[in-house]
């Protein structure tokens, strides 16, 4: 089964083992209504526990575990993050898209041709970065903000660039 990132619990509050958590998502009301997350340090370690009880306050999950108990409970999946399932993303508005759905998209230059293919998406303090690998293996970072990527297209798995040659 394909996971998903959607946070990261960073440390316990109190002695009963909730912990906090900084949401990787623009959707953090989603936090209050998930039964449920996959916690480990990667995805393919991570297990299924069931949430007892969550709230949002600043920015910040904070959620019980069942079986998290107390703080030494807590202390010990605090570093962990948290995942969800394909069949839980929920759609995305008009405009939108997932992150792990940019990777793979083709870069089409201003002149129509193919420079190059998305690899990654880097999260920035202002803004995410593409990391694009060129056709000849260069690999450039590219601000991933209107002023520069004028059309991104999941459907037809592309992103236009026009003023790529200046990433050059």
């Amino acid at each position: 089964m394909q996971l998903y990132l959607t946070g990261t619990i960073l440390r316990p509050k109190g002695l009963k083992g909730e912990v906090k958590v900084l949401p990787v998502t623009d959707y953090p009301e989603r936090f209050l209504t998930r039964k449920a997350y996959y916690t480990g340090k990667t995805d393919s370690e991570a297990v299924l526990r069931n949430v007892v009880h969550a709230s949002l306050a600043k920015g910040f999950a904070w959620l019980f575990f069942e079986g998290i108990e107390n703080r030494e409970a807590a202390e010990a999946i605090c570093g962990m993050n948290l995942y969800i399932g394909e069949q839980e993303l929920q759609p995305m508005p008009e405009g939108r898209a997932y992150l792990h759905d940019l990777v793979g998209l083709t870069v089409i230059d201003g002149s129509g041709r193919e420079a190059g293919v998305v690899t990654g998406v880097l999260q920035m303090p202002a803004h995410e970065v593409y990391e694009v690998t060129m056709s000849d293996g260069r690999v450039i970072l590219l601000p991933a903000i209107e002023e520069f990527v004028e059309e991104i297209d999941t459907v037809r798995h592309r992103m236009v660039v026009p003023r790529f040659e200046e990433f050059l």
